[in-house]
């Protein structure tokens, strides 16, 4: 999601709605980054070295190149760049905004896949302020958070173990301190790319003022897209590969 503060700090309450299961529950934080990581064993060390890799890429990036941190609109491709920022600079182009739309979630899949090709853990969850990159061995259930909607916390995504690894996004107008042009009360998209979903989904939220099939129309135009649920006061719409289920 686009950050007004793209690093910034900001309390997780939401955390305490996660349930882990038989997963080890493990809060991380270096400087600006907060991350809360479910795996198998607690993995707050190797966490934290692939967070400070992450922010170094980042970090050196921004100094060489200020208008990776301040552009609002696509740059172009980079193949010298490190992974992480060419991860953003490829879900910027394809949602028409801005690369630091793309950092919660670029962070997040950054840190689950080292934590998983360094087979510290088979098993993931990284979530990056409500931005979401998943790895289990079974079914998920994923809530979304909607504000002052009648419908936030009431209906979730159900995510086969057979789409994972995958990422799951969320921009909102009327929710926390992200920049959204919008007025949904959530976005949510999921995609195989944690950055692609992230940049969608604030893409998306930028489009929503009152036609909620309009902007599932536009989803539908951008390729890599698994699924999109739109949430705006009591209405909602979705399109893709979803199941939605109470909870």
């Amino acid at each position: 999601m686009q950050k007004k503060d793209p690093l910034s700090y900001i309390d997780r309450t939401y955390r305490t709605l996660v349930k882990q299961g038989e997963l080890v529950s493990t809060r991380v934080m270096v400087k600006e980054t907060d991350l809360h990581i479910l795996a198998e064993v607690d993995v707050k060390l190797a966490s934290v070295d692939l967070i400070c890799t992450a922010r170094n890429q980042l970090e050196t990036y921004i100094k060489a190149r200020p208008e990776f941190l301040t552009s609002l609109t696509p740059l172009p491709k980079d193949p010298l760049a490190p992974p992480l920022i060419q991860a953003m600079l490829n879900g910027a182009k394809v949602a028409g905004i801005g690369p630091m739309g793309a950092v919660a979630g670029g962070i997040a899949e950054f840190v689950g896949r080292g934590l998983l090709n360094n087979e510290i853990s088979t098993e993931v969850m990284v979530e990056n302020g409500g931005d979401i990159f998943l790895q289990r061995s079974k079914d998920c259930c994923i809530g979304i958070f909607a504000g002052e909607s009648p419908l936030s916390n009431k209906i979730g995504v159900q995510v086969k173990q057979t789409a994972m690894p995958l990422g799951i996004c969320s921009s909102s107008g009327s929710v926390g301190h992200s920049l959204s042009l919008g007025t949904a009360d959530a976005v949510t998209v999921l995609a195989k790319d944690t950055s692609l979903a992230d940049t969608v989904a604030t893409r998306l939220g930028n489009e929503m003022q009152d036609d909620i099939n309009h902007v599932l129309d536009i989803a539908k135009t951008f390729a890599g897209i698994l699924g999109v649920v739109i949430i705006k006061d009591d209405k909602l719409g979705a399109w893709g590969d979803i199941e939605l289920i109470q909870l």
